[in-house]
């Protein structure tokens, strides 16, 4: 075993540790082994990642995460109106895809408070269909088709970006973007700029049909919406 792989074993087992003595206390705490795994990867030592949990866990309970459903008057309004879709279907690799048709939205007509809990519902929803023992993962497709300008939500990003890296850390498989148009190219150089080299690897544009099947089969995307 090398030193990294021993170091990183007893940093699991000093964060489990932690976790059971919180989570035996308030079961609402309670994080499985995948999460811990996920967390230590992305915050690097047992300290930094218990802290991020329990934040993350305060966060949950004072956003009301566990009151987003389909009842929920935000939730049904986005949902309606085509803003994103957990979609039936998985990649290739078996994880769940998240479809954001960029052609409905609208920087200048939206609420950005509503639209982030629309989007942190989805990441729920996406995050319980995962097998976490194959792949604890997500796909996330940017359909850029009839994109304008107007569409470019770039709040709506920085939000996406801060959730994923703070409260669904290492839960962003691939991201992929679909049907970019040539004005795309400027606003990706902004946005470029806020990711880190890892999360920036994970971002690939698909320019053909034969490229999409490498990631998933084409027919699971909507075409109704």
């Amino acid at each position: 075993m090398s030193e990294q792989s021993e170091l990183s074993e007893s940093q699991l087992q000093d964060l489990k540790s932690r976790m059971k003595l919180i989570s035996e206390a308030d079961p609402e705490q309670f994080h499985n082994e995948f999460s811990l795994k996920r967390y230590l990867r992305a915050f690097k030592t047992a300290d930094s990642a218990f802290q991020a949990i329990l934040k993350t866990n305060k966060w949950k309970k004072e956003y009301g995460v566990d009151a987003l459903n389909l009842d929920h008057p935000t939730v049904k309004k986005n949902l309606d109106a085509n803003k994103a879709r957990v979609l039936k279907h998985r990649d290739m690799h078996g994880r769940p895809v998240i479809y954001i048709p960029a052609k409905n939205h609208n920087a200048n007509d939206r609420d950005i408070e509503e639209l982030t809990k629309f989007i942190v519902y989805c990441l729920e929803e996406a995050c319980k269909k995962c097998f976490e023992e194959v792949i604890d993962n997500l796909c996330i497709v940017f359909d850029l088709k009839n994109f304008g300008l107007s569409c470019m939500d770039y709040q709506m990003i920085k939000n996406l970006i801060w959730l994923l890296s703070k409260h669904y850390p290492e839960r962003l498989g691939v991201c992929l973007i679909i049907n970019s148009p040539t004005i795309f190219s400027g606003c990706w150089t902004v946005i470029r700029a806020w990711l880190d080299e890892k999360t920036a690897g994970k971002v690939t544009f698909v320019n053909s049909e034969a490229d999409l099947c490498s990631y998933l089969i084409p027919d699971i995307l909507p075409t109704d919406i």
